[in-house]
């Protein structure tokens, strides 16, 4: 009886028992030759990761895990995944190395880059930066903040006019 319900509970989790081993074959099949990302099997492998942080929730290494898959369906364009996995990796790992890094990039490849949303990319940017005030990532997500849903050509001119400005106060200090 306690077999059959190991059973069951390892189908529920998405099949069987993700080792380490697997994780190492799954992260080897994610590049091709000539290292670029193996689109084929991305899903699959973001998948592996998944299972595996399902059936190991405690392991050190599961936000790892979490985040890694999130970036993978961020390269696939997945937002609705990527999305999940980031609300996922912040709800169980908010205090995780991955959590901050996990709220850029919802902010600035989901939010603002696929879905062009640049009222919740602000929030995640936010989010980081309330969140996490030590993070490496805060001056990124100001700056980020600073230029959301502008082009890029838009933000060279104003980098252009605030070095500018910046030039002629320099000057006048010096003078």
């Amino acid at each position: 009886m306690l077999f059959a319900m190991m059973a069951i509970g390892m189908m529920a989790c998405g099949g069987k028992e993700v080792t380490q081993e697997d994780l190492k074959t799954a992260e080897a099949s994610l590049f091709n030759a000539d290292q670029t990302v193996n689109e084929a099997e991305a899903p699959k492998v973001a998948d592996t990761y998944c299972r595996f942080v399902k059936q190991h929730p405690d392991d050190s290494a599961a936000a790892q895990w979490l985040y890694r898959a999130m970036e993978i369906n961020v390269f696939l364009k997945d937002a609705d995944k990527s999305i999940k996995l980031g609300d996922q990796l912040m709800k169980q790992y908010p205090q995780s190395e991955w959590a901050p890094m996990s709220l850029f990039l919802l902010g600035s490849y989901v939010y603002d880059s696929q879905l062009n949303d640049t009222a919740k990319a602000h929030v995640a940017f936010q989010r980081l930066i309330d969140s996490y005030p030590e993070s490496e990532l805060v001056d990124d997500a100001q700056m980020s903040i600073k230029y959301l849903g502008l082009t890029p050509e838009e933000i060279m001119e104003r980098i252009m006019s605030q070095t500018e400005v910046e030039d002629t106060v320099s000057v006048a200090t010096e003078e």
